[in-house]
């Protein structure tokens, strides 16, 4: 008997079938074999949830946030940057002389709506030079006490207003945003001159540079009421160059003006979001209740018991010698938490199982759809769903047996950033995961982005599993 085109006719067969609530039986016409196909459905499976606290997340990121906010339903959370950079590769020395630099300046690029609060409340920020590198493993709990000099290199003033303000572009997508610019002190650039000059070398990675210059430390000085997403980090360097362009005998120089982007954070090179965040009392009683609340960046993940052993003994019990599965699906309602700031639900969430979470976020894995899923939130039907759980639940079938491991599952928020659909995708989808051109993931990462959170409602849960089987 030819078993593959038994399931070819399966599958034609489910393809073409109506959905039913329970299990309907239907004559596959047209088939290879004149035998009975049938399509089961089943949802009649329940999950409920628990808060998982999760007091510090690996905060590595491109993504900066830098504020403070005090906001009811939710707490007070403030959050402050260390990082290295990344050193350009080459510094114009052609008609440039030391004295030659004119001014350096760090810019901090903020796109429309990249906040977390009030955009109207004038914020103060400092900057820090590092006096030491950064260590190799950062969370979000990270103190950077003692890795900097409290006398501070510059400082400025901002809000999250976009109207009318001199510093505001648009990127070659049309996605609107403004840069925050700090000077810093002179020395710097003509410090990077110098170096340059006498020791190349140290520009070759960001390993060496660091060992030169370790980072800056940027923190909030003054205000409250926003938490600002700082999508591009850079340190401008001002200066100009002399050049001859006369004769011998009529000798004159031209003089031009330049910028150069000679440090910038990348995905390369430590930065470290450092979090403190003290829940509101309404919120934290919810959690020692037991309700199932998301809470981040920092907060409360969900843990959860999937019925892995019951949709397996419903298969074995029904399926018989020849069946094929169609699809396993896992749709779970969230409800939005009441607060006076409008913080949602996350964007994203990832469902792992808890015993490979650390592993997960350690070793900057994207999801495989049998240890690990994401779904996105939809703001029209609030929901998170799951979609993609097929091999998952084939390979339990394959073992025909269940361990604890493969229940017992973590839900938390995340950020899911893709690869650029073409060339011309910006910084800004790529690093913010916003990118709907693109379904490649490029990176899973704990979600920083700005405060967020929302109830699940397992009450209310759907798994929806079917598959079809073959009566000979």
């Amino acid at each position: 008997m030819n078993f593959n085109k038994i399931f070819s006719a399966v599958a034609l067969a489910a393809a073409g079938a109506a959905a039913v609530s329970c299990e309907d039986s239907l004559t596959a016409g047209g088939s290879l074999v004149a035998d009975d196909t049938a399509i089961i459905r089943d949802s009649m499976f329940t999950v409920a949830g628990l808060p998982d606290a999760n007091p510090s997340v690996r905060s590595r990121t491109v993504l900066q946030l830098l504020g403070r906010i005090d906001a009811k339903g939710y707490g007070v959370f403030s959050s402050d940057i260390v990082c290295q950079y990344m050193p350009a590769s080459e510094i114009d020395t052609l008609g440039v002389k030391r004295e030659y630099i004119d001014s350096v300046k760090l810019v901090l690029s903020v796109y429309k709506d990249g906040f977390a609060g009030d955009s109207v409340v004038p914020m103060g920020l400092s900057v820090h030079y590092l006096n030491k590198q950064l260590p190799t493993t950062l969370d979000s709990d990270f103190d950077p006490k003692g890795y900097y000099d409290e006398t501070p290199v510059g400082s400025t003033s901002y809000s999250g207003l976009m109207d009318g303000y001199q510093f505001v572009g648009t990127d070659t997508e049309g996605s609107m945003y403004k840069n925050i610019y700090v000077n810093l002190p002179l020395e710097l650039g003509r410090n990077l001159y110098d170096q340059f000059i006498s020791s190349p070398q140290t520009f070759s990675n960001p390993q060496a540079f660091a060992k030169w210059f370790p980072g800056l430390y940027i923190t909030n000085t003054f205000g409250s009421g926003r938490v600002t997403r700082i999508s591009n980090n850079s340190i401008l360097v001002y200066y100009r160059s002399v050049h001859n362009i006369g004769t011998t005998e009529e000798p004159r120089d031209t003089v031009l003006q330049h910028v150069g982007s000679y440090m910038g954070v990348t995905p390369e090179v430590y930065t470290n979001n450092n979090i403190t965040y003290t829940m509101a009392p309404d919120l934290k009683q919810m959690a020692e209740a037991g309700e199932p609340i998301l809470v981040a960046p920092v907060g409360y993940d969900v843990e959860f018991k999937f019925p892995a052993r019951e949709i397996l003994k419903r298969y074995q019990e029904t399926a018989g010698s020849l069946a094929l599965v169609n699809s396993l699906t896992f749709s779970l309602p969230v409800e939005e938490i009441e607060n006076d700031y409008g913080l949602t639900p996350p964007p994203y969430v990832l469902m792992v199982k808890k015993s490979k979470k650390d592993e997960f976020f350690s070793k900057m894995q994207v999801n495989d759809n049998i240890n690990s899923f994401y779904a996105s939130y939809n703001a029209t039907t609030k929901k998170y769903t799951f979609s993609s759980m097929l091999n998952y639940i084939n390979e339990i079938i394959k073992k025909g047996s269940v361990e604890p491991d493969d229940e017992e599952f973590v839900i938390c928020p995340v950020l899911v950033s893709y690869f650029p659909a073409n060339s011309s995708s910006s910084y800004y989808s790529y690093y913010y995961g916003y990118n709907t051109t693109s379904q490649t993931v490029s990176s899973i990462t704990p979600y920083v982005t700005e405060p967020v959170m929302g109830k699940l409602d397992f009450e209310n849960a759907k798994i929806q599993f079917s598959f079809s089987k073959q009566t000979l």
